[in-house]
């Protein structure tokens, strides 16, 4: 870090002639942590706009110009799209209005990154080879690793890889959920506590889920006024008519990764002459999976196993839950700021399978598997069914 701060104590010094928007430095002392998301030093401000779309993006000109604008979208917005020049390319980052600590008085407004609140861009008017010079620095902190070999790009057989090591190949083996913060809710531990409880409460109830892992992830959302009328609002301080603005606000989320059990098999189930339906009744848990509760003996669900492995779920206290239909996840994906839980539609499932019926067409559903639960010959699990993690690792809790 010293070095830089004699870099930047050498560019000050500098003589400018014409000058560009620049990051002259962050506040943020931990360069170990930069990633190339955030505003890095040397990064030369072209424009700003209020969303990712090119044609709203207006010029940044000076230093004193771009704070005073973003002083004024800062009375609407957190968060702006700058469009920054590093090197050879443009890049539009994310970030958040922020004022400038040490000029309280004058009210002038700089940016910091979307994910790292104590990342603030300390801006500054600044010639184009003392951009240059500080981009080079910024790269050599986040590209680290100077003394490690070269890099060499190798061919990979991406196609066939998919198709041999996963068990469907619209699969992407693990999946997650993502856990809005309730309105009410201004802790992440809280949302944390939610999403665990979720997770708790499913596996208590007999699903095997294998937790991955657990992560914060920004999330943007929208809200707009609530007025009614003519679509535009009095101020009553100075009598002035407002156009209403969508507010846009960063939260922080909490995202959680799991498996569908230790492995997932696949049934095939193919209707036979007659037969009016698959045999296996489906439905929804209060966690939002789908489960089989019931199979009919001699139907193309028995046949094609899941009579069996259904008998052995329900003697052990397990359910039998579809984690896949016709490649199609049934997961739940999400849980909304109202608590809501966003699941596959059950009565979109329920034609699926009556169209599939009709035209006597089998279809394919996915099983999430206990440890040391017993395979039907009628199964298949190959590929990524026998990636299960560590026995060590899976150990749901006990409440």
């Amino acid at each position: 870090m010293g070095k830089y701060l004699s870099t930047l104590k050498k560019l000050e010094d500098m003589g400018s002639l014409q000058t560009l928007v620049c990051v002259k430095h962050v506040k943020q002392e931990v360069a170990e942590e930069w990633d190339e998301s955030m505003p890095l030093p040397g990064d030369i401000i072209e424009g700003y706009a209020e969303n990712d779309v090119d044609e709203l993006f207006f010029p940044a000109k000076a230093k004193s110009d771009l704070s005073s604008q973003l002083g004024k979208i800062s009375q609407r917005l957190e968060a702006i799209w700058v469009k920054v020049r590093r090197g050879d390319g443009i890049l539009k980052l994310l970030v958040r209005i922020v004022p400038e600590k040490s000029s309280m008085l004058h009210r002038k407004f700089t940016i910091k990154a979307a994910r790292d609140d104590r990342h603030v861009a300390v801006l500054g008017d600044l010639t184009l080879e003392q951009c240059t010079e500080l981009q080079e620095m910024s790269r050599r902190v986040v590209n680290v690793d100077f003394k490690g070999f070269g890099k060499k790009g190798v061919k990979y057989d991406w196609k066939l890889k998919v198709a041999t090591y996963l068990p469907d190949q619209r699969s992407v083996v693990v999946s997650s959920i993502l856990f809005t913060p309730l309105k009410d809710e201004y802790s992440i531990e809280a949302t944390t506590a939610r999403c665990m409880a979720w997770f708790s409460a499913a596996v208590s109830s007999g699903a095997p889920l294998v937790f991955v892992n657990i992560q914060t992830e920004q999330i943007m959302t929208s809200e707009k006024p609530n007025f009614s009328g003519s679509g535009r609002d009095i101020n009553w301080g100075t009598g002035r008519q407002q156009n209403q603005t969508t507010t846009m606000q960063i939260v922080k989320g909490i995202r959680l990764w799991f498996l569908p059990g230790v492995a997932e098999v696949l049934f095939e189930l193919t209707p036979e002459l007659g037969e009016a339906r698959f045999g296996m009744d489906i439905k929804r848990t209060e966690e939002g999976f789908f489960c089989v509760y019931s199979v009919t003996k001699g139907s193309a669900a028995d046949r094609a196993g899941l009579l069996e492995l259904y008998e052995e779920a329900n003697k052990n206290g397990n359910l039998l839950l579809i984690s896949r239909l016709e490649g199609k996840s049934l997961m739940p994906s999400s849980s909304s700021s109202d608590g809501l839980l966003l699941c596959c539609d059950h009565n979109e499932l329920r034609e699926i399978l009556s169209s599939a019926i009709d035209r006597l067409d089998g279809i394919e559903v996915h099983i999430m598997a206990w440890p040391k639960q017993s395979r039907p010959a009628t199964s298949r699990a190959d590929g990524a069914a026998i990636l299960q993690p560590p026995s060590q690792y899976y150990s749901p809790p006990r409440l």
